[in-house]
This record gives structure tokens, sequence and C-alpha cells, in this order.
């Protein structure tokens, strides 16, 4: 087995660990404490093509593989989770799925503007009343004429308020059983009768733009339907175990952030005329730590390499995502207990890494379904 990286991925790993660290991280204060979206840093991300890095150059990629782009997602959320859970939903959520879904002309019109980083995408599925039940979808899409009309609501959706274009999953029928028949659409974020909500005052992440959406007989033309209109809820789940690798990396890069803070903190605080770092309590906090995120790390690539590969990959997606989510978590809540006092006080980053890192147990799928996914995967009745 050969764990090292193409030249080609540590070329991308040091390009974005360069951008993060000079762009991302001095921003990532003010974003949390303000709440502000950092659209100039979208826009260099544009620019340098990392909104683009999983896409073929024919559609305004940069012709990268999941693995390269996972990287990236690691080292943009270690800077700032704000950003990273931004650009990880643009790529992963708003992008992703016109690649694997859309026709040639969808493509051209639609992926190769949020490949080139030319604005933004965001993918509106959870409702009020389907969030883990996502095949609990209420938004209805009707047949009229030559127009498919969708009315309902979305709400937790990221990046509504800077898209151009915005995924949307919606009963446009019932199949032969009685069920549902769940499809989704390519809505333009101007369309009339379509309106983005203001954001919500969240516990952290509060950078990444957070809204509701509400459709009021909103017309798309037919040709707007994305993929095969039976399969639209198996085609989100696909983009949702896709996704799940992404946010898994997140919390990698979050929890690799807050083990360094302590791992430092360590080497400078004295307590007692000695180093904390020399007691074995701390010692023992940071190499559980070290060990759970290196865990996490390389069950994070592992999937990313299976779904590159063409190999089945929703059971390591999950496992990914559960175990790094948790383990982020756990780094946190370490480091700030390393911290002390001051891992309360909003000048050392750490209780930001903590409100941010809980997300991840949250979003796309919480830790409870995580299990769910992998229960069924390895053949439990």
């Amino acid at each position: 087995m050969d764990f090292s990286f193409s030249k080609e991925q540590v070329m991308i790993q040091e390009m974005v660990r360069d951008f993060a660290e000079k762009e991302v991280a001095p921003l990532a204060e003010e974003v949390d404490r303000t709440g502000r979206f950092p659209l100039e840093n979208f826009k260099k991300m544009g620019e340098i093509g990392l909104l683009g890095i999983p896409f073929p150059e024919k559609y305004g990629g940069s012709g990268g593989d999941t693995l390269s782009y996972i990287l990236a997602v690691e080292e943009i959320g270690k800077a700032c989770g704000s950003t990273g859970l931004s650009y990880a939903a643009a790529v992963s959520l708003g992008a992703t799925p016109l690649y694997y879904f859309g026709t040639e002309k969808q493509k051209q019109e639609y992926l190769v503007p949020l490949a080139k980083g030319e604005s933004l995408g965001a993918f509106g599925l959870t409702e009020p009343h389907a969030g883990s039940d996502a095949g609990g979808t209420r938004t209805k899409a009707v047949l009229t004429g030559k127009d498919y009309v969708l009315n309902g609501e979305k709400c937790w959706i990221t990046n509504a308020s800077y898209a151009r274009t915005i995924i949307v999953t919606a009963v446009s029928g019932v199949d032969d059983r009685g069920k549902n028949i769940i499809s989704a659409f390519i809505v333009p974020a101007d369309a009339a009768g379509l309106t983005i909500r203001s954001e919500y005052q969240k516990m952290g992440v509060k950078g990444s733009n957070t809204t509701e959406i509400v459709l009021e007989s909103v017309k798309v033309p037919q040709e707007n339907m994305l993929g095969d209109p039976n399969k639209g809820f198996g085609q989100f789940l696909y983009t949702l175990d896709g996704g799940r690798i992404s946010i898994a990396a997140l919390a990698v890069g979050i929890g690799k952030a807050a083990y360094e803070a302590a791992l430092n903190y360590s080497k400078q605080r004295k307590q007692f005329g000695r180093l904390i770092g020399s007691f074995q309590a701390i010692q023992f906090k940071l190499a559980d730590m070290a060990m759970e995120l290196e865990l996490a790390q390389n069950m994070v690539y592992k999937a990313a390499w299976l779904k590159d590969t063409g190999r089945p990959f929703k059971k390591e997606a999950a496992m990914a995502k559960l175990f790094a989510s948790e383990a982020a978590m756990r780094a946190c809540n370490q480091a700030i207990q390393i911290h002390g006092g001051y891992g309360y006080m909003r000048e050392y980053h750490v209780e930001r890494y903590l409100r941010d890192a809980k997300l991840l147990e949250i979003g796309e799928g919480t830790s409870e379904i995580q299990r769910l996914v992998i229960a069924r995967e390895i053949g439990c009745p």
C-alpha cells in the first residue's frame, strides 16, 4: 500500500495551505465575531482555481480528484471553520450534482461558472418538517405546460444569499406503489417567487451564510430538471455520500487546529514551576488527540480514494464523517481544558473551534444517521 500523495496533490495541498495561512486565517476571528461572509476570499479562491478542483478542465475546473479537493477542505477548515464549510458546500453540494447528473447543456450553462469561481452554488434539501427524514419532503413541483411550478420551504441552506443557482428537491409525482417521486431542479437564485430569508443566529460557523428559502409559484423550465426524474432521491443521497467526506475533512482541519493550539500552549504555559506539557495528565490528552485525528484523517483519505477509484464508498464516507466529527469535538473540548480558564476566553481561538466543530456532528446527516447508514451497510437485520 502506498500512502504518499501524487506530485499534483502535494502541490495543491501546499498551495491551499499557503493561501489559507495568508488570506483565510487572518480574517477568521473577525468573520466569527461579526458573522460576515468573507466574499473577498471566495473571489480569490475562484481566481486560483480552488472552486473547480474536482472538475475537468472542459467544465472550467482544475482537473483534480476527490482527494485533492479533500486536502483543500482540510487546509481551509483548519484556518477558518466558517470559510471551510461554505467552500465545501459550494463544491460538494452546489456544483457536484451538476457534474454527476447534469446534461451537457446544463453543465456548460451552470457548472462552468461555478467551477471557475464566477459564482457560488447552493443545495436546497432540508425542510422544517424533513431533516433527517429527507424522504419526507413537502415541497411540490407541478408540471404546468412547459414549466414546473415549485412551492415549498427549505431551511439551513448554505451559501444561498451568494448563489447564482440553487439545486432544489421537490415531489414531482407519485410512483406505482403510491410513494412520492422526489426530483431535483436547477433554480436560478433570482427566479420570481423565490425568497431568501435572513440568516440564522448560530452557535458557530457564523460567517458561513445559512438561510431559509421560500418558493412561491416559482417557474422553472422542464429542461431545468436535474438527472432522472424518478431517481432524484437516490441522486441526492449519492451527493450526500460525497459531501460527507468533505465534512469529515473539515472536521479533521478544525480538530488539528485545536490540537496544534493546545500542543503549542503546553510548551509555553508554566504551573508549579514546570511547563504543563511535562505533566502526564496533559501529555495523555495530547496523545489521544493526535491519535484520533490521525485515524480520522486516514479514514477520510481512504473514503476519498475509494470514490476516486470508482469503488463503493457509502459505508466509509459515513464512518469518516462520524468518527472525524466526534474526534474533532473531543479534540476541541480537550484543547479548552488544556488552556484552562484562558480556553474559555475569546482571545484564544480554541473556544471558536469547539463551537464550529459541533455543527459537523449534525450537518449532512447527524451522528445517529451515520450509525444507521453503517449498520445497514454491514448487513444488520
